[in-house]
C-alpha cells in the first residue's frame, strides 16, 4: 500500500527526494480519504508524476511553518479545507464554534479566519517570486466580488486579497493537471490565462476573446441593483458548454478574468480518481489527539457522483460542483466497497452511497449532453421539465450489489434524497426498495419549509408535492408492515419569510406533532441565490424586491417558532406570536402553542374578576356597565 505524501524533510529524504515540485498547503488536518478534496488533488497529480509536500494546518504566525520543504520546484497549491474557514468558525449568529471536525481531536483555532488569504500573504512574504495557485470551496466561491456575511460587506475576488497568482474553481483535477504540465514544460505562471476551470488577473482584455464584461467592483460596492444582476449573469455561465469568459473590472488594478469551466469528468475518470491509492484514514501523527472527527462521518460511505441538478437557491453547488451529473462505475464501487469490508474497524455497515443528491444517477436530459444545461432554467422547480429522466433504476442496482457483497449486513440511503424527483417517477419501486432495505426507522428529506411563498424563493417544490410524498411513504410502509417515520430538515428565516409564514410552519409541526431537534437557520455563505437575495433585497433571477429577515431579534423569533415547545424560546415565541397578530394561539386550546403562563394566568384572572364586580355593582345603582 502506498504511503501517506511527505509531511516533512525527513519523510520528503525517506523518498530519495531533493525537492519537492509542490507544496501543498491545507486549513484541514491531513486525510488521506476521496471525501477531502486535499486528498484528491494531491493524489491525482502524485500519478501524474510530481512530488508533492503536504503541510496540513500551519501556524499562520510564524513564517518557517510554510518552510518545511524549502522553496517548491513548481509552485504552492492552498486551499482552506472542506469548508470555507468562516463556515467552518462561526455559527449563524457569527458566535465561535465549540468544535472543528477538520482538525486533529476536534479542536478549534487550529486555522485563522479566511485561511486562504492568509496563508497565501505568508508564502508572498517569504518566497516573493513563487507560483501561487489556490483551490477549494473558499477560493472556488469567492471567485469574483461577493457579499461577504460575517464582515458584511462586498469584499474583492479572492484573488486580488490573497495575491495568489491563479485559481482553481470547481473540483479541479482537469485544472490543476493542465497547470502542472504546463509549468513543468517552462511556462510562466502569468501567461496561464487559457485553462478552463481557472480564473486569473489581468492588465487588459486584449487576449481575452468571447467574454462578458460584468459591473466593475466599485459599481457592485455603490449599488447593490448591479450586484444582483452581476450575480445572476454568473449564475448562467456555470456549464461548460454554454458558459462565456467573464471580465470583473477592478480600475487600475485591471481585470478578473474567470475562464468557463472545467469539462465534466467522464465516467471512467471518475473511477480513476476514486481508486487512486488513498490511505484512507488520517495521517498517523494525529492518534494521540484523538484522530480527526470528520473522517468518523465517511470512512464507511461512499461517493457515487457529483454535481446536482436541483437547483436549490441557497445551496452553491451550481457555482461549485456545477448541474451536470458525473457518476463512477458499479463496478469501481463494488471494488471500493470489498476493500473497505477488509478493515479491521468494518462492522458491516456501509453508511451512505450517494452524493450531492443520492437518488440522482445520470444527466438530467439527454439534451444537456450535446448542448449543456438550460441556462435560465431549472431541471425541478416550479415543476419537473418535460425532457426531465426520471429512472432510478440503476442506483438501485448498485444498492442490490452492494448489500449482497460478503460482510455486508446492510446499505444504508443517508445523502439527502429529492422526494419531488421520486414523486415524478410514477413507479413504487424505488421507494419500496428504499422502505424495505436501506433505511432503518427514520428517513431524512429536506422539504426546508411548508410556506409557498418561501419555498418559491427557496427553488424548493411546492408544500403539496411534499404532502403528496408523505402519503406515499405511509402507504408503502404500511404495505410492508413497517413503523418508518419522515425526519424532515427545516430551514428559518431565509428571504421571503417573515413571521406569518414562520407561524405557518409552526403550526404545520403542531399539528404534525413533531418538534424539530435542530433548526438550520438560513446562513448566507458566498456564491447563492438565496444569498444575494439576503444582501440586495432583490430575487436576482426576475429582480423583484423580497422580504429579507436580517435583523438578528426577528432571527431569533423564526427560529423560536420552530422549537415553540421548548420552554426557554417561551418569550421569544410570545413576542414573535403578539408581533404576527396571532394572539389566539396564545391559551389552552388544542390549537395554542403556547399557554399563558401562571403568574400571567393569575394576573388576567384578577383583572377579569374586579371587572365582573365592577359591573355588578354598576347593575345595582341604574349606571351603564
Amino acid at each position: 500500500m502506498k504511503e501517506f505524501l511527505p509531511i516533512s524533510k525527513k519523510d520528503m529524504k525517506k523518498r530519495g527526494w531533493d525537492a519537492v515540485d509542490f507544496v501543498y498547503i491545507n486549513g484541514d488536518a491531513y486525510v488521506d480519504h476521496p471525501s477531502f478534496g486535499a486528498a484528491i488533488i494531491t493524489r491525482v497529480l502524485e500519478a501524474h508524476g510530481y512530488r508533492i509536500g503536504f503541510i496540513a494546518q500551519p501556524d499562520w504566525k510564524n513564517e518557517e511553518s510554510i518552510q518545511v520543504f524549502g522553496r517548491p520546484q513548481l509552485g504552492f497549491l492552498v486551499s482552506a479545507g472542506n469548508m470555507d474557514s468562516m463556515v467552518n468558525h462561526y455559527t449563524v449568529s457569527k458566535k465561535r464554534r465549540g468544535q472543528d471536525a477538520y482538525s486533529p481531536g476536534g479542536v478549534t483555532g487550529k486555522r485563522p479566519d479566511y485561511a486562504t488569504v492568509v496563508y497565501c500573504n505568508l508564502i508572498r512574504k517569504v518566497y516573493k517570486k513563487v507560483p501561487i495557485i489556490i483551490g477549494g470551496i473558499e477560493a472556488s466561491l469567492r471567485r469574483l466580488a461577493h457579499y461577504d456575511y460575517w464582515s458584511d460587506s462586498m469584499k474583492h475576488s479572492i484573488l486580488m486579497d490573497s495575491q495568489a497568482d491563479l485559481l482553481i474553481y470547481g473540483m479541479g483535477e482537469h485544472s490543476v493537471v493542465e497547470i502542472a504540465d504546463a509549468l513543468a514544460s517552462g511556462i510562466g505562471i502569468s501567461d496561464l490565462t487559457f485553462i478552463r476551470g481557472t480564473v486569473f488577473r489581468t492588465k487588459s482584455l486584449d487576449m481575452v476573446y468571447d467574454y462578458i464584461e460584468l459591473p466593475s467592483y466599485q459599481r457592485l460596492c455603490e449599488d447593490k441593483k448591479e450586484y444582483a444582476k452581476s450575480f445572476y449573469t454568473q449564475y448562467c455561465n456555470t456549464d461548460a458548454i454554454t458558459a462565456k469568459c467573464l471580465a470583473e473590472p477592478y480600475g487600475e488594478q485591471g481585470y478578473i478574468v474567470q475562464n468557463p469551466p472545467a469539462e465534466p469528468l467522464t465516467q471512467l475518470e471518475m473511477d480513476d480518481i476514486y481508486e487512486l491509492p488513498y490511505r484512507r484514514d488520517y495521517h498517523p501523527s494525529y492518534k494521540k489527539e484523538g484522530g480527526v472527527p470528520a473522517l468518523n462521518e465517511i470512512k464507511f460511505s461512499l461517493t457515487s457522483s457529483r454535481g446536482c441538478f436541483g437547483g436549490c437557491n441557497f445551496c452553491a453547488l451550481t457555482f461549485h460542483q456545477g448541474r451536470v451529473l458525473q457518476v463512477r462505475s458499479h463496478e469501481s464501487l463494488l471494488r471500493e466497497a470489498e476493500k473497505m469490508t477488509q478493515e479491521a474497524d468494518f462492522k458491516g455497515y456501509i453508511h451512505d452511497v450517494g452524493g450531492p443528491t443520492a437518488n440522482f444517477r445520470h444527466t438530467a436530459c439527454e439534451r444537456q449532453k450535446k448542448y449543456g444545461v438550460c441556462p435560465k432554467r431549472q431541471c425541478l422547480f416550479p415543476e419537473p421539465c418535460n425532457n426531465l429522466k426520471v429512472d432510478h433504476s440503476d442506483y438501485l442496482s448498485l444498492l442490490e450489489k452492494l448489500r449482497k457483497l460478503p460482510k455486508v449486513k446492510k446499505v444504508f440511503v443517508r445523502s439527502g434524497i429529492r422526494f419531488d424527483y421520486v414523486m415524478a417517477d410514477k413507479d413504487d419501486t424505488f421507494l419500496q426498495e428504499l422502505c424495505k432495505h436501506y433505511i432503518s426507522g427514520q428517513l431524512r428529506v429536506a422539504p426546508e419549509h411548508i410556506s409557498d411563498v418561501v419555498l418559491d424563493k427557496m427553488g424548493k417544490p411546492h408544500n403539496q408535492v411534499y404532502q403528496s410524498f408523505l402519503k406515499r411513504y405511509r402507504r408503502i410502509n404500511e404495505r410492508y408492515g413497517k413503523e418508518q417515520f419522515v425526519v424532515p430538515y427545516l430551514m428559518s428565516s431565509h428571504p421571503g419569510s417573515g413571521l406569518k409564514e414562520a407561524v405557518e410552519l409552526a403550526e404545520y409541526l403542531r399539528d404534525l406533532g413533531y418538534m424539530p431537534e435542530q433548526v438550520q437557520d438560513f446562513y448566507p455563505t458566498p456564491s447563492t441565490i438565496s444569498t444575494c437575495m439576503y444582501y440586495t433585497g432583490l430575487d436576482p433571477v426576475t429582480m423583484e424586491t423580497v422580504y429579507v429577515p436580517s435583523n438578528p431579534h426577528e432571527k431569533a423569533m423564526q427560529r423560536a417558532l420552530i422549537q415553540y415547545r421548548n420552554p426557554a424560546n417561551y418569550d421569544l415565541v410570545k413576542e414573535a406570536l403578539c408581533k404576527a397578530g396571532r394572539q389566539d394561539l396564545i391559551g389552552f386550546g388544542k390549537e395554542c402553542l403556547i399557554a399563558l403562563r401562571k403568574e400571567r394566568w393569575k394576573e388576567e384572572a384578577w383583572k377579569n374578576r374586579k371587572k365582573g364586580k365592577k359591573r355588578k355593582i354598576s347593575s345595582k345603582s341604574g349606571k351603564k356597565g
